[in-house]
């Protein structure tokens, strides 16, 4: 990490020469700008934001502005938000030259802050939990595919017959891993070199399917972490000729990409739920009862819910058992490291979201001192327990009724990514599939 003293006498001195400002938009990309960094510099100091157009925060996937949205229209004119950079996440970037990272909060002129930002959701949240004493702490451990086609070549094909970097599967296989270790151990020592602390790397549960894990932190850190990552490996796999996807599910033979999530929360420094049982199953009792309704927050698109399936690593049901891999929630550690783990969310998350979520599910569990229900023992994918939704539908529907997700984000959040939602379905629903071509074209 870098502190401002440090930066100027890099920019003094040409180590450094650019500067990247940047937030996260509703489908977790970095947006935002190169500075010069003199230019930054001179900013920063001036106590001036950058600017950047409101309907950044308006848009789909594809970046065409969207109606329905309060904060972004053609009416409002699509004007300008200011990014104002947070300097305490400034750091280098190791795999791009002589450039620096700063996330940024967006805020309007007036300068409060845009609340459907996604960092600005998920420190509304840290800020209630702070009001009872609590700082949330996070992990999350996303799950890729390496694939020896660049993204360029990738797009050409149209994403058809592309060629894992290994050819079986390589959990936990250190020869096999060994294969991809040139680019792998590039991405741990970049991540080291930007400030995330970096456990380990290993081969996951497909051909190709790579982990790597990074120290745990308050969950603003982890997901600013997270976000620096997912966009730097994707950096570093296109400098190297080859690519790398974190979508939840590529290919419908193929094992889902997961972004599983450790949580836990401190109290003076000291962890919670080593001595508080009864916080830790309110906690972990809150998450039970809401995670139908804070769904999309956790399996943002439609290609989310493809990577529910009995079997498959990823979860169904909203069980929760000790040290589990069937259930949606996995209780995993003992004493200070005693934590929920939440296997619901892909790789596809938003980590700023899925925090949120998760935060605001657990204070609804603590300040309305739910029962814990009884855990699962066995396999929670042939159990009776209730189901996570499958499919965005459903999941729309169960925000649409809950009243939780209001009471915790407010009415603008909420509605704001009712219509990301509804907008993903809608486009979703006009598309005739390959599936179909193939199933109806000759026989239908």
């Amino acid at each position: 990490m870098l502190s401002l003293a440090e930066l100027r006498a890099e920019v003094e001195s040409g180590a450094i020469d650019t500067v990247v400002v940047a937030f996260t938009d509703m489908q977790g990309r970095l947006l935002g700008k190169r500075l010069h960094a003199e230019f930054f510099v001179e900013e920063i100091e001036a106590g001036h934001a950058v600017e950047g157009c409101n309907y950044l925060l308006a848009l789909d996937m594809e970046m065409d502005p969207i109606p329905g949205y309060e904060i972004a229209s053609w009416e409002r004119g699509y004007g300008d938000f200011g990014m104002q950079p947070d300097l305490a996440s400034l750091r280098r970037i190791p795999w791009l030259e002589a450039t620096a990272l700063v996330l940024a909060d967006v805020h309007w002129h007036d300068d409060s802050p845009v609340q459907p930002s996604p960092r600005q959701v998920l420190k509304a949240q840290m800020d209630r939990a702070a009001k009872l004493g609590f700082t949330p702490m996070m992990g999350s451990e996303l799950e890729f595919y390496l694939l020896r086609e660049t993204f360029e070549e990738a797009w050409a094909q149209r994403y058809e017959d592309l060629t894992p970097s290994v050819p079986y599967i390589l959990d936990y296989h250190i020869l096999a891993s060994t294969y991809d270790e040139d680019l792998i151990r590039q991405i741990r020592n970049g991540m080291h070199g930007a400030g995330i602390k970096v456990e380990t790397s290993k081969g996951e549960a497909w051909p190709g399917q790579h982990e790597i894990n990074f120290r745990f932190s308050d969950a603003l850190t982890m997901a600013d972490g997270h976000v620096v990552y997912k966009n730097g490996a994707k950096e570093i796999a296109h400098a190297n000729g080859c690519s790398i996807t974190f979508m939840a599910k590529p290919f419908e033979s193929w094992i889902g990409n997961s972004c599983h999530i450790h949580a836990s929360l401190f109290r003076d420094g000291e962890p919670v739920f080593r001595d508080a049982e009864a916080v830790f199953e309110q906690f972990l009792a809150g998450q039970i009862a809401c995670a139908k309704e804070l769904a999309i927050f956790f399996a943002p698109t439609i290609n989310s819910y493809k990577r529910f399936a009995a079997g498959s690593w990823a979860p169904t049901t909203l069980a929760w058992g000790l040290d589990n891999r069937t259930c949606g929630f996995r209780i995993v550690g003992h004493g200070a490291s005693k934590r929920v783990e939440t296997r619901i969310p892909g790789g596809d998350v938003n980590p700023y979201l899925a925090f949120a979520a998760i935060i605001a599910a657990g204070i609804h569990g603590i300040e309305n001192e739910l029962p814990l229900p009884r855990g699962l023992e066995g396999n929670a994918y042939e159990s009776d327990a209730e189901r996570f939704p499958s499919s965005l539908r459903e999941a729309i529907l169960a925000l649409e009724l809950g009243t939780t997700a209001r009471g915790a984000f407010g009415d603008q959040v909420v509605d704001h990514y009712l219509n990301y939602a509804h907008t993903e379905q809608a486009l979703y629903d006009k598309v005739v599939t390959d599936w179909e071509r193939v199933r109806y074209f000759e026989r239908g």
